[in-house]
């Protein structure tokens, strides 16, 4: 019998389930009108799993834990066991979409960032999604430099301990150089004695915040 050319047209729908945190400001007033920026963080592959608690342990929810007037309205996902972001993504961006549309949200100021598995995801979900994100800081990442086009209208800032035993320095600055040679607005700060953990020094740094709200869309 000899093979016959076919082709399935078909709609197909997938359920998603997605456990996260969600901060918002201590000002935050539903009934002001008033819209605020939005951070969406991606932790690392240590995080993963059901203990919700566990995503608090560092970054963007472990800063607005303590920090009840932290400005922004924060979303901090936690990933399944036995997966990563890439396999997660449409579910990050359906909940990303879910708290814009029940929040006074500023989809100008929508922001993104990771650590270490969390930043190789930071750098995939803004390379598939480029024009949503006013920028983006991944930490201690990677990504696929043939991207780059895709990333070079968003800011950019990288951060990297340059004695990195787990993901190596050079992953970000392969990033980085892809990048500034397709034309866009990054950079990349190397911390000289810092090992995986750069994410501790980044995320207790006010600039970094400042540096994020001094971009919109």
């Amino acid at each position: 019998m000899s093979q016959q050319a076919c082709r399935l047209e078909k709609e197909i729908t997938k359920k998603v389930t997605l456990e996260y945190w969600l901060h918002l400001p201590e000002n935050y007033d539903p009934d002001s009108g008033l819209k605020f920026p939005v951070i969406l963080f991606l932790h690392g592959s240590g995080e993963r799993g059901s203990d919700l608690s566990a995503v608090k342990v560092h970054g963007v929810p472990h800063i607005a834990d303590q920090d009840p007037s932290f400005p922004f309205i924060a979303i901090s996902p936690q990933c399944p066991d036995h997966s990563d972001w890439n396999a997660e993504k449409d579910a990050v961006i359906a909940v990303l979409d879910e708290v814009m549309a029940a929040y006074h949200t500023d989809p100008a100021r929508v922001y993104l960032t990771g650590l270490s598995m969390g930043g190789y995801g930071a750098w995939q979900l803004a390379a598939e999604h480029p024009g949503r994100f006013a920028a983006v800081i991944p930490v201690c990442g990677g990504g696929n430099p043939h991207h780059a086009a895709a990333l070079a209208e968003t800011p950019i800032w990288a951060f990297h301990g340059a004695k990195d035993d787990v993901v190596p320095l050079s992953e970000s600055e392969m990033m980085v150089e892809a990048i500034q040679a397709a034309g866009g607005d990054v950079k990349l700060t190397v911390y000289p004695e810092a090992n995986h953990d750069s994410w501790t020094e980044t995320y207790d740094n006010r600039d970094v915040y400042d540096w994020l709200l001094a971009h919109s869309l």
